[in-house]
């Protein structure tokens, strides 16, 4: 049954790209929608005999190679941080497959689509049940496969192709980390195996190495690499750039890499590398930052986007880092119930924008919408769902886990919890009015669309409707009942599946002050105050918004934010254009054009043909010229034979002399000249 759980989507994959072309579109639809929905089904079962009756499982396949120390196997290891995670992905993958049905009814390539989802599923499954740090990486490169094949799904839109290749050219630099990352694992600890290396990482602390005359700790430096991994799939500050482009795809594909499996991928290395994390503080601050930084940062472009989904992937984008920033905090868990809420409402919200995009015509632009409430009242209550779960709002879903994520950053009492706090206090006032104003834009301020946009404009079919009710009743209900096993004091949900150090347990964050508990509360209808009368209001007032967005400062911040605080134009000039000169004047014109070519293939070819071109014009076609040659060579060879037969003695003098005369019998008259 465990193996059930990961083989079903590698199946429904196979099957369909086999026998696809057999089956049909409608068979293939149904199969891919039934398998990934067992899958969903194993993973509650799993979830309910490991996480709560308490009962861990490991399963080992076969052996994969073997070889001096380095000992790798088909295993799989399901504990409570894997039961969570096979919960969350294979539910929002088997929404995302029922909903992708209808959503890509129209494209020829639907079953190709299908299964594309299937093998993201299948990776996704095997990063979170792998065993050791090899099985993981082949799901981390896995899904970085899938994810470029969905991205650029639509290979005829030449933006889908670029896209594409920035989100595997970018994450190429993260898995670079993550695989020093590994090799400073194995000759730390001899092994790759989950078991082997967490239980033996208390004896690396304070172990050093030199590099350069430098004395660096061999955890911290580990930790480190491994990092760079997370940066890099997760969309933190540095390697984010990757993430808003990735829209390029179709809708339910950003659902999946949003809500459950990429881009929560390395929020789920740092979870299950608690064990090293825990042992070197000083990357633990260097995530408290990192996370805290990408928080506010993602916040405030998605201020001024206005694409429809572009403004939902920073939200993305923003969420991420409040889950990596409590991670460098030391609470594990917390970061796991926000990513499981997060999930739900994230997936509710891209797939109601999916629908709006569908029913309209593919349009995208916010500045295109409005007036559509009457349209989709269906939609517009998910998304009004969706963004208050989102914003933090009570008895919702994220309002349990982020509101704790905030708090125990308030209560660590150091800089770097007050940092983090600070700058999640402000990031959740402009999830809040971005929100909002995604709300405003598209369904209640007035039309500012084509006529006949606003008159085809409909819901879409129940096939697509019935996912977003589940994922709206998740989005409601979730972070309520299961706050207590994720967020509870003293739960003994995650056994040994996380290690946290005892000093890390902050009990403090459930004492604060009803001041200090409400602080996030209030920034947040601060932002939703704001967002109406900036974007809702306009329509009534526009002289006073229009001198507010029209002056000096308005204008300068709005233009800083738009160009993303200039983070593409400072990869561009600074790394991509030199890295490209470099690469064209260096390695290619010196190297390739230069090097390779003059002594290689070309320089031969050349040096053959104008050998040949000197010994053809030797041939000029006069018979003069050729006597000449003749009895030039022929002379010169008399002359050199007799020269050396002058330096030549005994019986080898008389034999050379006879071999002479039988040659040149016929010419006696040449011998005797």
């Amino acid at each position: 049954m465990y193996l059930c759980v990961i083989a079903f989507p590698l199946l429904n994959y196979l099957i369909i790209n086999l026998f696809g072309r057999f089956l049909g579109t409608y068979i293939c639809a149904i199969l891919s929608a039934v398998s990934v929905f067992l899958t969903f089904l194993f993973a509650l079962f799993i979830f309910y005999e490991v996480a709560i009756c308490n009962s861990i499982c490991e399963v080992h396949l076969a052996s994969w190679f073997s070889g001096e120390l380095l000992s790798t196997n088909w295993a799989f290891n399901f504990d409570t941080l894997t039961a969570v995670m096979l919960v969350v992905v294979s539910s929002i993958s088997s929404f995302v497959h029922f909903y992708s049905i209808e959503y890509m009814n129209s494209d020829p390539h639907q079953t190709r689509f299908l299964s594309y989802l299937s093998l993201f599923t299948f990776f996704m499954l095997i990063l979170v049940t792998g065993d050791n740090f090899v099985l993981m990486f082949l799901g981390w490169e896995g899904i970085g496969l899938a994810s470029f094949l969905l991205i650029s799904f639509w290979f005829t839109r030449i933006q889908a192709g670029k896209s594409a290749i920035k989100a595997m050219l970018v994450n190429r630099v993260g898995d670079l980390g993550l695989i020093i990352g590994m090799c400073g694992v194995f000759l730390t600890f001899k092994s790759l195996d989950y078991a082997v290396v967490f239980s033996l990482s208390p004896c690396a602390i304070n172990t050093t190495f030199s590099f350069l005359c430098f004395e660096l700790d061999r955890l911290t430096v580990i930790t480190l690499f491994l990092f760079i991994g997370v940066l890099g799939k997760s969309a933190q500050l540095g390697l984010h750039v990757w993430l808003p482009d990735a829209m390029e795809g179709p809708t339910p594909v950003s659902a999946l890499i949003h809500a459950a499996t990429l881009v929560t991928a390395g929020v789920f290395l740092l979870i299950r590398c608690s064990y090293l994390f825990e042992l070197a503080p000083t990357t633990l601050c260097v995530v408290t930052i990192v996370g805290a930084l990408t928080a506010f940062f993602a916040s405030t472009v998605g201020l001024v986007q206005n694409d429809l989904k572009r403004v939902i992937a920073y939200s993305t984008c923003s969420q991420l880092g409040y889950m990596v920033f409590i991670c460098g905090l030391s609470n594990y868990s917390i970061g796991l119930f926000h990513l499981a809420n997060h999930a739900f409402f994230k997936a509710l919200l891209f797939l109601s924008a999916g629908s709006i995009i569908h029913g309209l015509a593919d349009e995208q632009d916010l500045r295109k919408m409005g007036g559509l409430i009457g349209s989709f009242p269906i939609t517009s209550v998910k998304i009004l769902i969706g963004s208050v779960a989102l914003t933090g709002i009570p008895f919702f879903t994220g309002f349990y886990s982020k509101d704790v994520i905030l708090e125990i950053a308030f209560s660590t009492y150091n800089k770097f919890g007050l940092f983090a706090y600070t700058l999640g206090c402000l990031a959740a006032g402009c999830t809040s009015f971005y929100s909002w104003r995604l709300f405003y834009l598209t369904f209640i301020n007035s039309p500012n669309s084509y006529k006949t946009y606003q008159e085809g404009a409909h819901e879409p079919s129940l096939i697509m409707l019935i996912p977003l009710f589940f994922l709206a009743v998740c989005s409601i209900t979730v972070g309520f009942l299961t706050k207590e096993m994720f967020s509870g004091l003293g739960t003994p949900f995650f056994q040994s599946a996380i290690f946290v150090f005892y000093k890390s347990t902050n009990l403090d964050s459930e004492f604060l002050s009803p001041f200090v508990k409400n602080i996030p509360l209030f920034v947040t209808i601060f932002g939703m105050t704001l967002s109406y009368f900036l974007i809702h209001c306009a329509t009534t007032d526009k002289e006073m918004i229009f001198n507010l967005k029209t002056s000096a400062l308005g204008r300068q911040i709005y233009i800083f934010l738009s160009k993303k605080w200039h983070f593409d134009q400072i990869f561009n000039e600074l790394i991509v254009h030199k890295v490209m000169t470099f690469g064209y004047r260096i390695p290619f014109q010196n190297i390739d054009k230069g090097n390779i070519e003059m002594f290689g293939a070309f320089g031969i070819s050349r040096h053959v043909n104008a050998m040949t071109k000197d010994f053809t014009s030797l041939h000029s076609g006069f018979l003069f010229h050729y006597l000449f040659a003749i009895l030039f060579f022929m002379l010169t060879a008399i002359f050199l034979l007799f020269s050396f037969l002058t330096t030549t003695s005994g019986l080898l003098k008389y034999l050379l002399l006879a071999f002479c005369y039988f040659l040149l019998l016929p010419n006696k008259n040449l011998l005797f000249a």
